[in-house]
């Protein structure tokens, strides 16, 4: 596969959040939840939590990681409205005991070279990010 377009980095950075999150006691249990016109990247659950995470997949060529802006930056008002919708939507839909808990979880990647899988260059999980 080519990870040339920003769908497709995103949807890989999705994989490998999902990936880190069952290596780090997570259990996740729903990848691109919809209600409406919301959606959360990753619902995962661990001991009395359940995570709404927002993925956030960047590329970043040598060097220019350290200096750049994190890809939470990216996380702004509307996504963290829209997030909380789908969040409380899915809670309405499957009630539960857990905790819920709004998280972000970022990927820094290298860029794709001849169409091969970009590197993983950093993941950074940050619980309760808003």
């Amino acid at each position: 596969m080519k990870y040339r377009t920003a769908k497709e980095i995103g949807d890989y950075g999705e994989r490998i959040a999902a990936r880190y999150l069952l290596r780090h006691g997570y259990l996740p249990i729903k990848r691109n939840y919809r209600s409406g016109k919301y959606e959360i990247d990753l619902i995962a659950v661990r001991l009395s939590v359940i995570a709404f995470v927002e993925v956030k997949t960047r590329t970043y060529r040598n060097g220019q990681a350290d200096d750049s802006l994190p890809p939470s930056a990216a996380v702004n008002r509307d996504k963290i409205r829209f997030t909380r919708a789908a969040a409380n939507a899915y809670l309405r839909e499957h009630p539960t005991k857990k905790k819920p808990r709004m998280d972000v979880l970022e990927v820094w990647l290298s860029p794709s070279e001849n169409g091969k899988k970009p590197s993983v260059l950093r993941i950074h999980h940050i619980p309760s990010a808003y």
